[in-house]
């Protein structure tokens, strides 16, 4: 793909390098409590696995990427049962997520190539969880050098792939039963 040149456009060319998010433009027009009425993991299973992102289904939890990820890739392992505290959860529950999280690790090594992960949950809403109603375990793929100074000067992350693709990528790398 041949990358367009500014000077061939009716503007006057500027020294900015755009970032080009669509995606987000979802949450910038949900404004500032983007989930108040409805819990996002309580309906992701019942779309389609393109629409709400999900990249693997299992009994008790299922698989999808991050709407607003750190890194692409970054995944969410979240039981379909509204249950907001790990502690809460049944013991299947947390079985199957912690199965789903070591899947998600070796199909993120082969698609993503990464050098390494961040896997946690933030629990409850003073811990920094967005959505801390309902239990979700992040795993966020990590390279050497993914981080610059976009995210403390500016408050932006460089995204280099669309969601969609992440998606789609990882959904046909994840190993069937």
């Amino acid at each position: 793909m041949e990358i367009e040149s500014a000077e061939d456009f009716a503007a006057v060319p500027d020294a900015f390098q755009r970032l080009w998010t669509p995606h987000r433009l979802v949450y910038i027009k949900a404004g500032p409590q983007p989930h108040k009425d409805e819990c996002p993991f309580c309906v992701a299973p019942s779309m389609s696995d393109e629409k709400a992102l999900i990249v693997a289904r299992g009994k008790t939890c299922f698989v999808l990427l991050n709407l607003f990820p750190y890194n692409a890739g970054h995944l969410l392992v979240c039981p379909y049962r509204h249950v907001a505290s790990y502690d809460d959860a049944t013991e299947e529950e947390v079985t199957e997520m912690a199965a789903l999280t070591q899947i998600a690790m070796r199909v993120l090594r082969a698609t993503a190539n990464c050098d390494g992960f961040n896997i946690g949950m933030n629990q409850g809403g003073i811990a920094g969880a967005g959505i801390a109603e309902h239990l979700h375990q992040h795993i966020v793929p990590r390279w050497a050098q993914d981080s610059n100074f976009f995210p403390i000067i500016a408050g932006t992350k460089a995204m280099p792939r669309l969601l969609g693709d992440v998606r789609a990528e990882v959904a046909a790398a994840w190993p069937r039963p």
